[in-house]
């Protein structure tokens, strides 16, 4: 009766090696691969990471260069076809174990539709805003009050 219907803004979030959310971004007329470096210029400013994982829809070769200069390990799968390079790169342990924990991501994007991100009750993009950054506050309220009782 209710089919769930997705309204064309896309939200890009970022978590640490906790699940806390460290960064979301609501995005305009943008796609993944156009906020890496302005997410990278917001993040590096504050920690130091040392492997960040992406989906293929970030994958640029100047985005993966550009944060390859700052971080480490920089796991982005490339979107289309591979070079020799490339497959063997992405066939490496290191490069699957880290690819591997990017999947946790997705179990994150659910947690914060059941904190209430599904549906916002308000209209206006203000209010809209307002109550994403409020479902971010409370997912990592829940993160950390989760954490500090031992369950996990």
């Amino acid at each position: 009766m209710h089919p769930s219907v997705e309204l064309g803004k896309k939200l890009a979030i970022t978590t640490d090696q906790y699940g806390l959310i460290v960064d979301y971004q609501i995005m305009e007329a943008e796609q993944d691969r156009d906020i890496v470096v302005k997410l990278a210029d917001r993040l590096l400013n504050h920690y130091k990471i040392a492997s960040w994982s992406f989906d293929k829809g970030f994958w640029l070769k100047t985005n993966k260069e550009l944060l390859e200069l700052e971080v480490p390990q920089v796991i982005m799968p490339k979107l289309g076809r591979r070079n020799k390079e490339e497959e063997t790169l992405e066939h490496s342990p290191s490069f699957k174990r880290l690819k591997n924990k990017h999947s946790a991501i997705e179990s994150n994007i659910n947690e914060l539709e059941n904190r209430g991100l599904d549906r916002c009750p308000e209209r206006g993009y203000h209010h809209f805003q307002r109550y994403t950054g409020l479902g971010v506050a409370a997912y990592n309220l829940g993160k950390n009050c989760l954490n500090s009782s031992g369950k996990n």
